[in-house]
């Protein structure tokens, strides 16, 4: 079987929602969506079918299974390691140069709770029974490119006749809905009281900036990609995502990119400071003036800036780090917030996974020190975070990587819908203001399901 690539040209179209649906029903099917036509990203990613999908169960064991005859198993090692194996799995290891982001390799998510490893056991539940990680190896692709106006199908001569036959089949999509409202595993009391202990813990020494969050649930029936279509109505963002399997789902709408590694340039974009929009020009105005001239929201960016470029510092070549961007107002159809950017030259003979798991999981949502932080906040909430303020993305064959944060997500399970909000508490926070953060973040998403 031939393994060399071909690429063929597909109609454009700048909203890749119809052309995944027909794919939605595939084994193993992935959508990462950039959000378009309303907001700026460039590339959606789309595929299914892997070679071999990569789970990591709740209790960090991996279990790898694989629809080819003779695939190889999997070899000890620790889960970014077998994940690097996993990659280089893939039958075309050298594809031709081209401006296409995916090319073939490892799309999917890495949840949280991989973290989990740096902590003694925490007796955290795991409410949503997602496994800590999920990743395909995928040897096909469709990329739309926003920029260029083109629609790209890259795979083998025979994964092409497949994919156009899948792509001429009706698929039929059941509805959704809501079966109860979503409800918070906490009550206002109980957020005061882990409040009132990350102050005592900020006061004490032990850290600087705690991520707290908060979880909502609601029972649901249907089809989730029609939830999914729902939440990217109301809330077009560019590091968006979904995938399904069995009674299992995730729902990404997320604003915030992890981390990007292209040709060896590595770039985070943190986000910290939030606002909600407005009721009106003026009022939206007003609390995006507020916010990109409050010292509270600006010290905190810049204190994730800072482990950043820490965490960055340790796989990148010394010298290289750099903040061309801090704190910028971005906005997005619920919530202003304050985004940063920073930057580095990885060091030679260094892999994206690598770098993922030195910066792993993202320091805008733990806090800092970022280990102590992921203490408190495993001490703190009453059960393990799952996908959310994970990552989800893809690491491609050739070497480069584009992940986001899996802020503004959605863990389906068992008939259930779980979703978090969170915020960044200092030492000059406020309880009703944090508090209203966690509600200001998922109460569109929320509203856009009911």
């Amino acid at each position: 079987m031939t393994t060399a690539l071909s690429f063929s040209t597909l109609p454009y179209s700048s909203d890749p929602l119809d052309l995944f649906a027909t794919l939605r029903q595939r084994p193993g099917a992935v959508l990462l969506d950039s959000g378009r036509p309303v907001a700026n990203g460039r590339f959606d990613i789309m595929s299914s079918d892997p070679l071999a999908m990569l789970e990591v169960d709740a209790d960090g064991k991996p279990m790898l299974n694989s629809t080819q005859p003779d695939f190889p198993p999997l070899p000890p090692g620790d889960t970014f390691s077998q994940q690097q194996w996993l990659l280089e799995q893939l039958p075309h290891q050298h594809v031709e140069d081209s401006t296409l982001p995916f090319m073939g390799g490892l799309i999917g998510y890495w949840g949280y709770d991989l973290g989990r490893q740096r902590l003694t056991d925490t007796h955290q539940p795991d409410v949503t029974q997602l496994p800590q990680a999920r990743l395909g190896l995928y040897d096909w692709c469709i990329t739309l490119d926003h920029v260029a106006g083109k629609a790209w199908l890259v795979a083998t001569e025979q994964r092409r006749e497949q994919v156009l036959k899948w792509l001429a089949t009706p698929t039929k999509l059941t509805a959704f809905k809501l079966t109860e409202a979503f409800e918070g595993e906490l009550e206002r009391r109980d957020y005061a009281e882990r409040f009132a202990a990350v102050q005592r813990y900020i006061k004490a020494g032990d850290c600087y900036q705690i991520n707290l969050a908060q979880r909502f649930s609601a029972a649901y029936e249907g089809d989730e990609w029609q939830a999914y279509l729902r939440l990217r109505k109301a809330t077009p963002t560019p590091f968006s995502g979904f995938m399904a399997w069995g009674d299992q789902a995730v729902l990404s709408v997320s604003p915030e990119r992890f981390i990007q590694s292209r040709n060896g340039a590595v770039e985070t974009r943190p986000i910290k400071g939030t606002r909600p929009r407005g009721a009106t020009s003026e009022k939206d105005r007003a609390l995006a003036d507020q916010l990109l001239n409050s010292t509270k929201d600006r010290a905190e960016n810049v204190m994730i800036v800072d482990l950043l470029r820490n965490d960055l510092g340790r796989v990148c070549l010394p010298g290289t780090i750099n903040v061309p961007q801090l704190c910028q107002l971005e906005s997005y159809p619920n919530v202003h917030h304050l985004v940063s950017v920073v930057q580095g030259q990885l060091a030679p003979d260094t892999s994206p996974l690598a770098l993922l798991a030195a910066a792993f999981p993202g320091g805008s949502i733990t806090g800092a020190p970022k280990i102590r932080a992921m203490q408190i906040i495993a001490e703190l909430e009453p059960c393990q975070r799952s996908v959310y303020c994970g990552s989800m993305g893809y690491v491609d064959v050739r070497g480069s990587m584009d992940t986001s944060i899996t802020i503004r997500t959605f863990a389906a399970s068992a008939g259930k819908l779980h979703v978090w909000g969170g915020g960044g508490l200092v030492a000059d926070s406020t309880l009703d203001e944090e508090y209203i953060e966690t509600l200001d973040k998922i109460r569109h998403l929320i509203k856009a399901l009911e």
